[in-house]
């Protein structure tokens, strides 16, 4: 069994209106084993994918599902051939229960009248969530779930499927250590049935605990395909990026300066429980903490997304009564999303759009856009950013996830924040995208501007902070200079005692 070629794609071309994406690759995959695709954003993983999955088309070459040539046109047509795909960017929809997006299009029905089988739905739901280790009920609304929980739900859909070929485009980018493991475990399980699973991922540690196989994309060609057993995390990264990469964290030394934000006893019923921090500017604040912790809250509500039930934020020494995002933007605040694409883009709008979004304000003039200047700006931020577009008109959902990121940055930017929060900035980044967005971070920070940065990469913390704060349950538990941040007290504030949270609340 573990010979049997499961699929072959062989000699795939993909062309969109000014670039080649994809440019003679070839793939195979085998029954129980985990084939890992790597590569930096734009190197064609995700578009080799979809092409799989029949959400493109490719523009030539030949795919084999089982010595079978197959052309596939649709998603439908691609789960019929045994095909499962849990995209980077979620396939759910927010207003429908858990088990309904387990099950959707393929509701139980009762035998004798064909109406949907509630009982059943809701039975099968259960059992996938138990099996994945997942503590979420069938009748919760996916909107009510967090980004860690929204990715095991989709993972949870495709296992539902019983597919014999798994695709899997970054599945852990939003999930704690013990959730990763639990997804392991099953992914082994998957291969001992004979599953044959494609795994996409920019955490080379992960490519080397779980794949066999690793393939290496750049620019749209396959560079090599080796043993994973046979490499090392650095030649890895040589070969997606062509070059070395000297340094992951660049960190410049900056001059501190004043206070540029302060938080005082800030609390969200049931979420936050009286926050308390300081932001100076040229700093880069690390918060740490699990999933859950209150990390993504507490900068929603300092932005304006989330009410407050009391606290005060503080920017330069004045109150700032800020109840909605429009009252922190025109204070000087910026927000990068953990869900960029959800929250942070306007994926059908251009590339100029939506670098301009936040300051439209400033290109107008009596009721009219002064549209050289709006592109001369946006021009600006895709040189600075090195973003990569075929043109400033090039709609956003078909840029890679990194350069996606860069768009959302550079909307802020160009309205020059006093504060910029970034939540999990480099969240599905490949590792040479990594490193651009922590050296930009770094002269950000030098030039004066305070960051606020959400992380749950803990070297990535330790990397690019120059203080850390770790939140458990809503609150604070501790502080660390760049100089005493230990791995393993960060860890153990993390995890929490509630002796410990007891006494400090």
């Amino acid at each position: 069994m573990e010979n049997k070629v499961l699929l072959r794609m062989e000699h795939i071309y993909k062309s969109f209106p000014g670039v080649d994406a994809l440019k003679d690759v070839s793939f195979d995959l085998r029954a129980g084993e985990v084939h890992a695709l790597v590569g930096e954003n734009g190197a064609g993983k995700s578009t080799l994918m979809k092409i799989l999955a029949g959400v493109y088309q490719k523009t030539s070459g030949k795919i084999f599902i089982e010595d079978k040539e197959a052309e596939i046109n649709g998603l439908l047509q691609s789960q019929h051939l045994g095909i499962s795909i849990i995209f980077q960017e979620f396939n759910l929809i927010p207003h429908l229960t858990v088990g309904e997006n387990i099950f959707y299009g393929r509701f139980p029905k009762h035998y004798q009248w064909g109406a949907i089988d509630w009982k059943t739905l809701w039975k099968n739901s259960e059992e996938i969530l138990y099996e994945l280790g997942i503590d979420i009920k069938p009748h919760t609304l996916v909107k009510e779930l967090s980004v860690a929980n929204m990715q095991m739900v989709e993972i949870a859909k495709a296992l539902s499927m019983n597919s014999r070929i798994l695709v899997m485009d970054e599945p852990t980018s939003a999930l704690t250590q013990d959730e990763i493991e639990i997804l392991f475990s099953r992914i082994n399980k998957l291969k001992e049935q004979g599953v044959g699973i494609v795994f996409i991922s920019h955490r080379l540690e992960e490519i080397k605990i779980i794949s066999d196989r690793i393939t290496v994309l750049r620019d749209g060609i396959k560079v090599e395909t080796v043993n994973a057993h046979d490499v090392s995390q650095e030649e890895i990264a040589r070969m997606m990026v062509g070059r070395e990469i000297k340094e992951m964290y660049p960190k410049l030394d900056t001059q501190i300066g004043e206070v540029v934000l302060e938080i005082k006893n800030l609390s969200r019923n049931g979420i936050l429980k009286n926050v308390n921090f300081t932001l100076h500017r040229g700093e880069i604040l690390g918060i740490y903490g699990l999933v859950g912790a209150g990390r993504t809250e507490l900068v929603r509500a300092i932005f304006g997304e989330d009410q407050r039930d009391k606290g005060e934020i503080i920017i330069e020494g004045k109150p700032a009564p800020i109840k909605i995002p429009h009252n922190a933007v025109s204070r000087g605040i910026g927000l990068v999303p953990e869900d960029r694409s959800r929250q942070g883009l306007l994926l059908s709008q251009s590339v100029k759009n939506n670098i301009t979004l936040a300051n439209l304000k400033k290109y107008a003039h009596i009721g009219k856009l002064r549209k050289k200047q709006e592109e001369r700006a946006a021009e600006t931020q895709v040189r600075s950013m090195e973003i990569k577009t075929p043109s400033l008109d090039q709609k956003v959902m078909f840029l890679s996830g990194g350069n996606q990121q860069k768009v959302v940055l550079g909307k802020w930017l160009e309205r020059r924040p006093k504060i910029l929060i970034l939540d999990e900035p480099t969240r599905g980044i490949d590792v040479g995208a990594k490193a651009e967005i922590h050296a930009l971070m770094s002269r950000l920070a030098a030039d004066g501007l305070g960051i606020i940065m959400i992380s749950s990469e803990l070297p990535e913390v330790l990397g690019m902070s120059d203080r850390i704060l770790v939140m458990n349950q809503g609150q604070i538990t501790a502080e660390f200079s760049r100089e005493n941040a230990d791995p393993q007290k960060i860890i153990i504030e993390a995890i929490g005692r509630r002796s410990h949270v007891s006494s400090a609340s």
